[in-house]
């Protein structure tokens, strides 16, 4: 399952929280929202609005353009890539990967000759 916008912003405030080892009542104080909705943020449960997430962010001294910038990485990185077991082909989440090329044998000299 891919990860969901506000998983990535919860896991990003999380990590800088925990970087500033503040503590989750520290900065729900500040940023002027409960303690359990930070949390709840924090895990991905729920949506924040832009104002919130404002706030959230004055209040870890840590510009909003940080957190998106740090969000849009973790939502960036590839799938892990499998190979096809019948075919050898990369596949990238159920698909073949654009980059994947099909090489043929060229024709042996027995082939040749029974054509």
């Amino acid at each position: 399952m891919a990860l969901l916008l506000r998983e990535a912003i919860g896991d990003s405030l999380r990590r800088t929280r925990v970087s500033q080892s503040r503590t989750l009542r520290e900065v729900s104080n500040s940023a002027r929202v409960s303690l359990g909705y930070l949390s709840e943020v924090e895990r991905g449960r729920k949506e924040a609005s832009s104002e919130l997430l404002a706030a959230i962010c004055d209040a870890l001294e840590v510009p909003l353009s940080e957190v998106l910038v740090d969000v849009s990485e973790s939502l960036a990185v590839k799938p892990p890539e499998t190979v096809d077991a019948a075919t050898g082909a990369q596949q990238v989440s159920g698909r073949i990967a654009q980059d994947t090329r099909v090489v043929i044998p060229a024709p042996t000299a027995r082939a040749l000759a029974a054509a």
